[in-house]
């Protein structure tokens, strides 16, 4: 059976195929026991049965959810210039997000996720 990440990033052009799997690799690589499925309809990994992060590209660009407002207002302070909302990080290929930021939401994550 083919997972729902790699379903999804077949479905784009590069370089939005290579900028999710970067997020996605950071991602294992802070979580390798993540699994790589769907949450809320979007691409995503999750962690012991909850969501993680989830992908999804747009038009003019790429986002990643990382399931709380919480986090993403913990790393607003370290993305500036990029796009915040209350659960979503927008960005574009051209201006990746950090690598550092990117891990830091990943275990932030995990932290939420272990403590409920």
């Amino acid at each position: 059976m083919t997972d729902e990440v790699d379903a999804y990033l077949a479905t784009l052009d590069e370089p939005s195929r290579s900028a999710f799997e970067r997020i996605r690799d950071i991602a294992l690589t802070v979580v390798p026991s993540a699994a790589q499925g769907k949450s809320y309809g979007m691409a995503a990994l999750t962690f012991h049965g909850k969501p993680l992060l989830a992908l999804r590209a747009a038009k003019t660009h790429l986002s990643i959810f990382p399931f709380s407002g919480d986090i993403v207002a913990t790393v607003r302070g370290r993305l500036d210039g990029f796009d915040c909302s209350k659960g979503t990080i927008r960005f574009t290929t051209r201006d990746p997000l950090p690598e550092d930021v990117v891990a830091e939401i990943v275990r932030l994550r995990v932290a939420e996720i272990t403590a409920s």
